[in-house]
């Protein structure tokens, strides 16, 4: 994906539009480089594309996180609002 192509939709409330589509592209990596890694012989290359996979699988983990505090925060916020709503009088 190019870059100019991502546009952000500046609605962070239950999710971050921006940070999940660079999920994806980091998964995608990942991807690929567990198919280079299958495909090369070379030690020395091998433990480098490991140490990819490692950091990109990282990157992916921190994304995660930060996308399940945005959906708790949003969890937090609509509990609050509900609790502050009164039931309509019968």
């Amino acid at each position: 994906m190019i870059p100019q192509d991502i546009i952000c939709a500046k609605n962070c409330r239950n999710t971050c539009t921006m940070l999940e589509e660079a999920m994806r592209e980091e998964t995608t990596l990942v991807r690929f480089y567990e198919c280079v890694l299958a495909q090369c012989q070379t030690p020395e290359q091998q433990q480098l594309f490991r140490e990819i996979l490692e950091e990109r699988s990282s990157a992916i983990l921190k994304m995660m996180k930060q996308l399940n505090e945005i959906h708790a925060r949003a969890q937090i916020q609509d509990g609050i609002l509900a609790s502050f709503k009164q039931p309509k009088p019968e």
